[in-house]
């Protein structure tokens, strides 16, 4: 199968997830563009960030236009996440990968159980600006020592902790994801990376529209259909990860 196939069909699968479950970008992308498409983890990690960005921004688009964004408790989210996430960064270059990747597998599947569970009545409305901020300084500081998990672990946090509607979890994540990959892509911008933009561009592209259709396909689901959705997709990518750790 040629390159671009690869591109746009893994583009699109990385955009449904974003688009309708508000997390999973770097997850999957990561793993497609180096297992599939042959790029190295630097360039893979890159090449990620970029795409997980442009497709964060137009998906974060919709989402505010339908009103389910919580723009203060996810703008309090991401920020609180900046400085644990450059601690914990820093000292993750000293722990072996597969701890890393089996730290990560425990800490998404704790996350799922708790989307399985049954979700308490929100208090719509209400910012819990200490909530908030406690939960983007803990989601900062496991994101930057495993280096994946911004959207797939700020929607359990946004629904459990937060208690935020899962719609309004799904399009509040977006906006966390989108700072959190800014931030990283500036942090990037010195490294000497080459990029592929042969692969970067259709994969980019089949993941915005991939975006559009995972919110369209998600707007028939109810909110606890697409919390046990999110929780099976978590689950799976964590036995994958356990997999490649010790295989």
């Amino acid at each position: 199968m040629s390159a671009l196939i690869l591109a746009l069909v893994a583009g699109a699968v990385v955009g449904l997830a974003l688009g309708g479950l508000g997390g999973g970008g770097s997850v999957l992308a990561v793993p497609a563009l180096t297992y599939l498409l042959g790029l190295s983890p630097a360039e893979a990690i890159t090449a990620s960030l970029i795409i997980v960005t442009v497709t964060s921004v137009t998906a974060l688009a919709g989402h505010a236009r339908d009103g389910n964004v919580a723009w203060r408790t996810g703008l309090l989210f991401a920020a609180a996440g900046v400085a644990p996430a450059m601690l914990t960064g820093a000292a993750a270059g000293h722990l072996p990968q597969a701890a890393l990747t089996v730290a990560f597998a425990v800490v998404a599947s704790v996350a799922a159980m708790g989307m399985l569970r049954p979700a308490r009545t929100p208090a719509v409305g209400e910012v819990r600006t200490v909530k908030a901020g406690a939960a983007g300084a803990g989601l900062g500081a496991i994101t930057g020592l495993l280096g994946v998990g911004g959207g797939f672990l700020a929607v359990p946090a946004l629904v459990r902790v937060l208690r935020l509607p899962m719609r309004r979890a799904v399009g509040t994540s977006l906006l966390v994801i989108t700072i959190n990959s800014l931030a990283a892509l500036g942090a990037r911008a010195g490294t000497a990376v080459d990029l592929d933009w042969a692969v970067i561009a259709p994969f980019t592209a089949a993941a915005i529209l991939g975006a559009w259709d995972g919110k369209r396909h998600a707007q028939r689901l109810t909110g606890d259909t697409l919390r046990r959705i999110f929780a099976y997709v978590l689950l799976a990518v964590a036995g994958l990860m356990l997999v490649d750790a010790f295989v």
